[in-house]
């Protein structure tokens, strides 16, 4: 105990407003402000977190949050974190994170600027947002809620689609070959290769045997993230796993129109029908064929298309937008921390 009679511990763990939280154990260095405790005093917070308080006479907040953000420190956390499952740094390590310390004028001129192309970023990304809801309510104003919306006949996917799923084996991954996609592959709309594990020739053929993907098929993650369906608009040179595939063949069903009612809350609807939860959710291949697809006029559909694709043109134009602003801003934290903005 202190001489004030408080746990040692306790102080350790208790964070305020103002006070920076930084994850040690997980998805270490990322870093932020602690700016509402929903009228509280302090907050306790848990092991994989640390906490930075901050003497306002020596450093300047938003600085220090885009230092702990440069590649001065991701190399740091690179060198010095624990080589395992779930990577950690201890609390001496964090202590001796290097930080980089012009004067406080100097810190300030820094932080405005870099507060000002994240402001811009943030912009950006709201209006892709917009757009994203937009796409949402005009589904909605188009073909009601896909649950409660008794109007249209209802037929199985399986009637009107070829529904498929990757491979159940699990083929030998290589350093170089074909790109193997997993439900951890397909985030916020998109295959994201980065993280992707590599298949022979041989096995890349013969699970295209079985489930080969091809321009304007729809796949989607059918374990854990479930959802997240996205069109293949490229012609793709992968093959797949746990992931499931819907090939159109029939004239009453479009691509996009089924994208987005699989996109909306009717996928909650068909889990919770199903007693999908749990810790891990999952939806079988039987549960995707039996699911029944509410089937508005092609002509609607189509008009629904067609909405879409000028939103998503729209989107395009804004998501290259948000590359060349978060390229620029990165030049400019490496030229700040270089010194090459503003010198002392």
């Amino acid at each position: 105990m202190t001489e004030n009679g408080e746990d040692p511990e306790l102080i350790r763990s208790k964070v305020e407003v103002g006070d920076i939280l930084f994850v040690k154990i997980g998805s270490i260095g990322y870093s932020a402000e602690v700016t509402d405790l929903n009228g509280y005093p302090f907050a306790i917070i848990p092991a994989n977190l640390a906490k930075v308080s901050i003497d306002y006479s020596k450093v300047d907040k938003n600085y220090l949050l885009f230092w702990l953000r440069s590649d001065t420190v991701v190399n740091y956390l690179k060198k010095n974190a624990s080589k395992t499952a779930q990577p950690a740094l201890s609390l001496g390590k964090i202590k001796q994170i290097p930080v980089v310390m012009p004067s406080l004028e100097t810190q300030k001129k820094i932080s405005a600027v870099l507060l000002k192309a994240q402001e811009l970023i943030d912009k950006r990304k709201a209006q892709i947002e917009a757009l994203d809801q937009l796409t949402k309510s005009v589904f909605l104003e188009m073909f009601g809620d896909p649950v409660a919306n008794k109007t249209w006949e209802r037929r199985p996917l399986k009637d009107i689609t070829d529904v498929r799923d990757g491979t159940h084996d699990s083929p030998k991954y290589v350093p170089n070959g074909y790109p193997l996609v997993t439900s951890k592959n397909i985030k916020n709309g998109k295959i994201d290769l980065s993280n992707v594990n590599y298949i022979s020739e041989e096995d890349f053929i013969n699970i295209n045997k079985r489930s080969k993907v091809d321009v304007g098929d729809i796949i989607m993650p059918m374990i854990g993230t479930i959802g997240n369906p996205i069109i293949v608009d490229e012609q793709p040179n992968f093959a797949i796993k746990n992931v499931a595939l819907i090939k159109f063949n029939n004239p009453l069903l479009v691509n996009i129109y089924l994208k987005y009612l699989l996109d909306s809350h009717y996928l909650d609807y068909i889990l919770n029908k199903n007693k999908r939860g749990g810790t891990q959710k999952f939806l079988s291949l039987t549960d995707i064929r039996n699911m029944e697809i509410p089937l508005p006029p092609r002509d609607l559909q189509d008009k629904f298309s067609e909405i879409v694709k000028k939103i998503d043109s729209q989107k395009s134009i804004l998501h290259k937008s948000l590359r060349e602003l978060e390229k620029n801003f990165n030049s400019l934290m490496q030229r700040a921390f270089k010194g090459e903005l503003f010198n002392d």
